[in-house]
């Protein structure tokens, strides 16, 4: 084989590599690092995956509106929760749909959070997010609705 066909050989794999990755798996990517983040309590991991002004929109609370007020609301929480620890997350995301640099799922999560007296908070919600996917090709969180769900 020359080293020319060797070469185009090697460009044809790469580009039908390109076509046959599924558009959402950078969200699956996302979906991934919010669980690892939140398993983990850490604030700063978690506002990485936030656009500078993404809303938040919790149950009975006014709009978090920017990263300054969503770490607000992060750092109150986890000082609510001080000596705590979250004892197993778990999210399953549904319907992703990707157009363009922009992505919709909705999500349901169950979390058994350890508080420092050694009882235990037992969570589920129900999520949808509006992602965004920046200059740098990674997701973010444009905008966050939150609800409570119940136990299957």
């Amino acid at each position: 084989m020359t080293k020319q066909v060797g070469i185009t050989v090697c460009a044809l794999f790469f580009f039908a590599a390109c076509a046959t990755a599924s558009p959402r798996s950078g969200v699956d990517d996302f979906n991934k690092a919010l669980s690892d983040a939140t398993r983990q309590m850490s604030n700063s991991a978690v506002l990485e995956l936030w656009e500078e002004d993404g809303t938040c929109l919790l149950p009975s609370t006014p709009p978090l509106i920017g990263k300054k007020a969503i770490a607000a609301f992060l750092e109150k929480v986890t000082e609510d929760l001080k000596g705590g620890h979250v004892e197993t997350f778990d999210s399953e995301c549904h319907d992703i749909q990707v157009s363009g640099d922009w992505a919709t799922e909705w999500c349901v999560e169950h979390q058994v959070v350890v508080l420092a007296d050694g009882t235990k908070h037992d969570g589920r919600g129900k999520m949808l997010f509006v992602l965004h996917r920046g200059a740098d090709r990674k997701w973010r969180i444009k905008r966050e609705m939150w609800n409570q769900a119940v136990a299957p």
